[in-house]
C-alpha cells in the first residue's frame, strides 16, 4: 500500500522529479560507478591485465601508506590546512552575510555582493597567477612597497613560512563572497515581525542580530559545517598544486597532490587508489561523527 502511494506521489510530481534527474545521473556516473575501481587498492593492478586478472595483494598498499615516512607529514599538512579552512575561512561568509543584511541601501548592497562574487568565477590558475604578479621578488608590487619603506623584499612564493597564510588568504579572496549566498538566503526567511517585536522591546541592531538572525540560521550553519568536516582530507588538488614547489613541499604536500604524483606521474595506480580510499573513509567517519555530535546537542543534522 505504501509503495503504491509513493508511486502516486511520484506521478503527481513527475516534473519536479524530472528536474532532479540530471543531478542524479551526474552522481551516478561520476560518483557511484567509479567506486567499482576501488577494488584495485587491494590488487597489484596492471592496466594490460585489467581488474579481473590483476593479482590480489590484500592490505599491502595500506600497510605501505601507514608505514611511509611521508604519511605523517602529508597527514599533518592536510589537517593544518583543513583547520585553517574551518576556523579561519568558514566564519567569514557568515560574518559578511550578517553585515550585508544590516545594509539598508539597496544599490550599495548589490554592488558589494557583485564585487565579492566575481573572484569565485576565476579559476585557481588566475588567482595564483595574480598572487604571483603581486608577490614575486622580480617586480612584485607588494615587494616593491616593502622595499621602498625599508623593510626589504620577502620571498613569499618560495618561503615555507608564508605558504599557509598565502593559501588561506587566496581561499578567502575567491570563496568568501560566494559562500554568503546560502546564508543570505537563510536570513531572508526570518520573520520580519520578530525584528519589529525586538525593536519595540528596545533591542538595537546588534541585539537583533545576536538574538534573532544568528539563531534563525544556526541549523544552516551546522549542516554546512558537517559537510565541511566531511571534506577533512579533501582540500582540492589544483590550488595547492599550483602553489607547491621544492622549497615549500614540507608544508604544502597534501593527499590530493600526493595521489597525483604517485598515481599519474609514477604510475602507482593501486597505491594511489589506496590513498584515495583512505581519504574517503576518513571523510565518511567524520561526517557520521559530526552528525552524531549535532544530534547530541539537539541540533538538526544532515540525516
Amino acid at each position: 500500500m505504501k509503495r503504491a502511494d509513493t508511486w502516486k506521489k511520484i506521478k503527481r510530481n513527475k516534473l519536479i522529479y524530472l528536474m532532479i534527474l540530471p543531478g542524479l545521473i551526474y552522481f551516478l556516473i561520476y560518483k557511484y560507478l567509479p567506486m567499482y575501481g576501488l577494488i584495485i587498492s587491494f590488487q597489484d593492478y596492471k592496466p594490460y591485465k585489467g581488474i579481473r586478472e590483476s593479482e590480489w595483494v590484500g592490505l599491502e598498499h595500506f600497510e605501505r601508506l601507514f608505514a611511509s615516512a611521508e604519511f605523517w607529514m602529508i597527514f599533518k599538512n592536510t589537517l593544518i590546512l583543513f583547520g585553517l579552512q574551518v576556523f579561519v575561512f568558514f566564519p567569514i561568509p557568515i560574518i559578511i552575510s550578517l553585515m550585508l543584511n544590516e545594509v539598508r541601501h539597496g544599490f550599495f548592497k548589490r554592488g558589494v555582493q557583485t564585487l565579492i562574487y566575481i573572484p569565485h568565477f576565476m579559476s585557481w590558475v588566475v588567482i595564483v597567477s595574480i598572487s604571483y604578479v603581486l608577490l614575486t621578488l622580480d617586480g612584485g608590487i607588494i615587494n616593491e612597497i616593502l622595499d621602498s619603506i625599508g623593510l626589504g623584499k620577502i620571498n613569499f612564493l618560495m618561503n615555507d613560512e608564508w605558504f599557509r597564510p598565502m593559501y588561506i588568504l587566496q581561499v578567502i579572496w575567491r570563496e568568501a563572497g560566494w559562500g554568503t549566498i546560502i546564508f543570505l538566503a537563510a536570513i531572508t526567511a526570518v520573520d520580519p515581525q520578530l525584528y519589529e517585536a525586538a525593536r519595540m522591546d528596545g533591542a538595537n541592531r546588534f541585539r537583533q542580530m545576536w538574538h534573532i538572525t544568528i539563531p534563525a540560521i544556526r541549523n544552516v550553519i551546522i549542516v554546512l559545517l558537517i559537510l565541511k568536516i566531511g571534506d577533512v582530507l579533501e582540500l582540492g588538488f589544483e590550488h595547492v598544486y599550483l602553489l607547491l614547489n621544492s622549497s615549500n613541499r614540507n608544508v604544502a604536500e597534501i593527499f590530493d597532490t600526493y595521489v597525483y604524483v604517485a598515481g599519474l606521474q609514477q604510475g602507482q595506480f593501486s597505491y594511489s587508489t589506496a590513498v584515495g580510499f583512505f581519504k574517503g573513509g576518513v571523510g565518511l567517519l567524520m561526517v557520521v561523527f559530526a552528525n552524531w555530535l549535532a544530534k547530541r546537542f539537539n541540533e538538526e543534522g544532515i540525516y
